[in-house]
């Protein structure tokens, strides 16, 4: 049995997630205010559950992560930075941004895909991250085509950790070049990781791998006590896809998506 939390019920130690049926799941209830997800992260905890479930807590073990100097760039996507990049140089159609339309990621990321089924991300879940976004923990990342969102990423900061959340496209490579945004400006500002959650074959192909939790947790501790990054501005002669493209950067091995038990709500992503 796992836990239920009330409002002011603090969350049980890590090491109490279950290990079989719904490996991960650490505890229910409680509520997605800012506090009580600040909390979880600072934590190495996750929100994640389907619409009609009550909250479910996580903390996996192994931890996906994309640790920022190993972020994969392919031939494809590299001409794809480059020519983002000499349009904002030059003032053309394609833009690259932060922050500027948190909510909208937030709810394209929600939109029904052709790969999977329904999204895990509810109107209670899009309520508690914009909080966070107004409190400036919770960030976007947005690629702009003719002033027409085509692609973003979104996740949450605190001090020198990253923890990513989900993405979309609606152009190919809409979503990695966004990403490809966040992880330069991340490494810029001495974030050497990026919190995954999930093993998926998709983000294995983004130069993301497990480590033990305990690893992931002695990394968190150190990178929640950096100081916090204020500056989300993104100057063009700076363009942080460009620093990720010519960063040293290595491929990793496709792996598999976990599952659990409890009716597994649809992949985080």
């Amino acid at each position: 049995m796992i836990p239920w939390l009330e409002s002011n019920t603090p969350f049980p130690d890590v090491s109490q997630a279950l290990t079989v049926d719904a490996p991960g799941l650490l505890a229910a209830g409680a509520d997605l205010s800012p506090q009580r997800l600040l909390a979880a992260y600072r934590q190495g905890i996750f929100p994640w559950f389907s619409e009609g479930q009550p909250i479910l807590w996580w903390s996996t073990d192994p931890r996906m992560v994309l640790k920022t100097g190993d972020f994969h760039v392919s031939s494809s996507l590299r001409k794809t930075l480059r020519k983002v990049e000499r349009s904002m140089r030059e003032g053309g159609p394609w833009q690259l941004k932060f922050d500027s339309a948190f909510e909208q990621v937030m709810r394209a990321c929600a939109e029904p895909r052709r790969d999977g089924p329904g999204t895990w991300i509810s109107e209670e879940i899009v309520a508690g991250y914009t909080a966070l976004h107004r409190m400036g923990y919770a960030h976007s990342s947005e690629l702009w085509h003719e002033g027409e969102l085509v692609g973003g990423a979104y996740g949450v900061s605190i001090g020198a950790m990253f923890y990513g959340e989900s993405m979309f496209a609606r152009v190919p490579d809409g979503s990695k070049v966004a990403l490809a945004h966040l992880v330069g400006f991340l490494r810029m500002h001495g974030v050497m990781m990026i919190d995954c959650q999930q093993e998926t074959a998709h983000l294995a192909s983004l130069g993301a791998a497990p480590i033990p939790r305990r690893e992931f947790l002695a990394h968190l501790r150190q990178a929640i006590a950096a100081p916090q990054i204020v500056d989300w501005d993104s100057p063009p002669s700076l363009l942080p896809a460009h620093a990720a493209v010519q960063a040293g950067l290595s491929e990793a091995q496709d792996r598999g998506a976990a599952q659990a038990q409890y009716g597994s709500p649809p992949a985080r992503g």
